[in-house]
């Protein structure tokens, strides 16, 4: 998948701090990007202010660009990146196509150095676009006399090929949609779908035509069936003469290699803004729960606090009952107590210390004599 930044962002990083580094700093790093482009950067402390860049890269299509080497019009473009900073080295790193020399003492020290470190991160945007351009350049003149307007395999990520096929006047590209997880084909379509209508408004009318199928167009009858196996359908533009005149050519040939990245970044962010949704919905969803919960337990709390009064008058009331029926059994039994005998001063000692009640009795006492 092609990135949608000219710059390549790891590239750039790591040029800026080896240039931005106080000390003079050994580099022999070797960086992978996309799958298929293969960078090594090299800076030796002997040599502080060089750094070697050499890069790798299959064939955009390997049925028609068949050497290995870049051409003369990508090294031409290659050249015009940074004048004075970037050169063609003579020998060529062993197992890379291009070996460039950065020098680093020619780039200028004030803001302008980052625009400059971005434009040389932009090496593997210019070899993609000008293979792209060769190929729609030198399409086989023959062919399209005939009639034989044969599709044109474009592989930059073998997982994500995409075909053109010329067609004077007009070129049609034609992108197979794969997606491992269902949902993404949902969404997918949805964009595809709304692409189409949007694109037909009259707004939009110098924009290129977009077509979606769930099947494959005329154009690729005869392709491999492992090419034509998609989930998410075919996408198709119809590119006139006016898509690919003057500047627009660069900006039309970059759309096309991106437009797979394109179509997977939209529906990563789809799936993160309904995400979002869901997470935001169901917080207020237990937000509501919580407070219905609350309200709940508030009655419940008031319920029971109501019940714990009753209880403890209940309890209370209880015991009063059971001790006053207590002193009453006391009572009864003191009353059957008759004194026979009178002894004097007992009624002083038993007021002063048993302090039991005084009962009434209706026999008196026996007086001796």
């Amino acid at each position: 998948m092609a990135c949608i930044e000219r710059a390549s962002p790891a590239l750039n990083q790591i040029l800026l701090k080896l240039y931005s580094a106080e000390k003079p700093v050994e580099i022999d790093h070797h960086l992978y990007e996309f799958g298929s482009f293969k960078y090594h950067i090299l800076c030796q402390a002997c040599e502080p202010q060089v750094a070697y860049l050499s890069i790798s890269t299959p064939p955009l299509c390997p049925g028609i660009l068949t050497s290995n080497k870049l051409s003369s019009y990508t090294i031409e473009l290659i050249k015009r990146l940074c004048p004075g900073v970037v050169e063609i080295a003579e020998a060529t790193r062993e197992g890379y196509q291009l070996t460039l020399r950065l020098n680093l003492t020619k780039i200028p020290r004030r803001n302008d150095y980052v625009k400059v470190i971005k434009e040389i991160s932009t090496v593997h945007s210019v070899i993609l676009s000008s293979q792209l351009k060769e190929i729609l350049w030198n399409f086989n003149s023959d062919d399209a006399i005939k009639g034989m307007h044969k599709p044109i395999k474009l592989a930059y990520n073998p997982r994500e090929p995409f075909f053109v096929i010329r067609q004077p006047p007009r070129i049609i590209a034609v992108f197979p949609i794969r997606f491992a997880e269902k949902s993404d084909v949902i969404i997918s379509t949805a964009f595809f779908q709304e692409l189409v209508d949007v694109g037909s408004l009259d707004k939009y009318t110098k924009a290129p035509p977009c077509s979606w199928s769930a099947i494959p167009p005329p154009e690729l009858r005869g392709e491999a069936f492992e090419d034509l196996s998609t989930n998410g359908g075919f996408v198709s533009f119809d590119i006139s003469a006016h898509h690919v005149d003057g500047k627009r050519l660069d900006k039309t040939v970059w759309n096309l290699l991106n437009f797979n990245a394109y179509v997977r970044f939209h529906v990563k962010t789809t799936k993160g803004f309904i995400q979002r949704r869901m997470r935001k919905r169901l917080e207020n969803l237990v937000e509501v729960l919580h407070h219905t919960e609350s309200e709940q337990d508030n009655e419940q709390i008031t319920r029971h606090h109501g019940c714990s009064c009753t209880k403890g008058l209940l309890v209370k009331s209880s015991k009063y009952n059971i001790l006053k029926q207590r002193w009453g059994n006391l009572g009864r039994k003191l009353k059957r107590i008759h004194f026979r005998v009178k002894i004097q001063g007992f009624g002083r000692f038993r007021q002063r210390w048993l302090r039991l009640p005084k009962f009434s009795s209706s026999r008196g006492y026996t007086k001796l004599g």
